[in-house]
């Protein structure tokens, strides 16, 4: 098993080999923190491929300019790949749109891999199957953490820590934190290069640059907003979990809290063929969490029947909901209980 994992990773390792870092014998091999989201690519510059989510750690090997090849490692659901079609990999994600790869299984969330994304697989464990790829990420939204001794040098001793590595110096500028500046005119603000808008700033806001990648600018904004704006997580309740994982392990999940994101298609009422309801139950049908393409049944509260009654449908709901069942016995849609509700948008 060991020799068969050693030759899966002969190709992630021959990527890195052909512009390793090297300090006198010694290939150094760095891991960053991703500092915002950001995209993995196949090539620098072309073709991003998955979404790496904010707080993941990567391997890092070649640099290149402003970019930084890395492995991402992760666990996703047995039941999410499939063999893969092109040499090289063993498997590709077979659930659309896009399924979590997750730092451990159940775990905090790695990146979003779409359907085909194609991986190299390194174990397995009951309903989860632990696998990584390698691409390249832009070095503006990776911070390195330390440096770890590449395979054919001494291994460290187990008491002393790695050291922090140096961050990789910007593509134009030497100069980390260049000090304050304002914006020159009305701009949006992208979470990573080439990334998605998170905002927009106006002009003249006062900001301070960080540091320079080509023709990016990474800053750092400063200012207030009204508290009942902010959106937190209550204590307790699981984000990102989506109902191929209740699927996958339902008894994991059974009992845990949940907010999702659904589309309110009808109100039903239980019958025998969903015993995991008291039969003549109120559940909202719906599709979700979005984006997935899957039906989850909401047990609706007594208390809460008026105000589910006036959903439209179609209309986006943000829930959270407990966990009664992973997966429905005859049909394999979660089922849950509603908790709160609020409408996103309606059609």
């Amino acid at each position: 098993m060991q020799f068969s994992r050693a030759l899966r990773a002969l190709p992630v390792a021959a990527c890195f080999a052909a512009t390793p870092l090297v300090v006198g014998s010694l290939h150094a091999q760095v891991r960053y923190r991703v500092t915002s989201d950001g995209w993995l690519y196949l090539e620098a510059g072309k073709r991003r491929v998955a979404r790496v989510l904010q707080g993941a750690v990567v391997s890092g090997g070649a640099s290149d300019s402003a970019w930084q090849a890395v492995t991402i490692d992760g666990w996703i659901f047995q039941g999410s790949v499939g063999s893969a079609s092109r040499p090289g990999f063993d498997l590709a994600v077979t659930r659309a749109p896009e399924e979590n790869l997750r730092a451990t299984p159940a775990g905090a969330l790695v990146a979003k891999l779409p359907v085909g994304f194609r991986l190299t697989k390194i174990g397995d464990d009951r309903h989860w199957v632990h696998v990584s790829r390698t691409g390249w990420m832009t070095s503006a939204v990776l911070t390195p953490l330390a440096t770890v001794a590449s395979a054919g040098t001494a291994a460290p001793d187990s008491q002393t820590q790695a050291q922090p590595a140096p961050a990789p110096a910007p593509a134009d500028s030497a100069v980390r934190d260049s000090g304050p500046a304002r914006l020159a005119h009305r701009s949006a603000l992208y979470r990573a290069p080439e990334g998605p808008e998170s905002g927009v700033i106006a002009q003249g806001a006062p900001l301070r640059v960080l540091g320079r990648a080509g023709e990016w600018s990474r800053v750092a904004v400063e200012g207030w907003i009204k508290t009942e704006d902010l959106e937190s997580t209550p204590p307790g309740v699981l984000e990102g979990v989506s109902a191929a994982e209740l699927r996958a392990d339902p008894d994991r999940y059974v009992g845990q809290q949940v907010r999702w994101t659904l589309q309110f298609l009808a109100i039903e009422q239980a019958d025998e063929l969903r015993p995991e309801m008291p039969t003549g139950a109120t559940y909202l049908l719906a599709r979700g969490p979005l984006p997935e393409r899957g039906f989850v049944y909401v047990v609706v509260p007594d208390a809460s029947r008026s105000l589910v009654a006036a959903l439209p449908p179609l209309a986006v709901i943000r829930v959270i909901a407990r966990v009664r069942a992973g997966r429905a016995r005859y049909l394999g849609n979660p089922v849950v209980d509603l908790l709160s509700v609020e409408v996103q948008s309606q059609p």
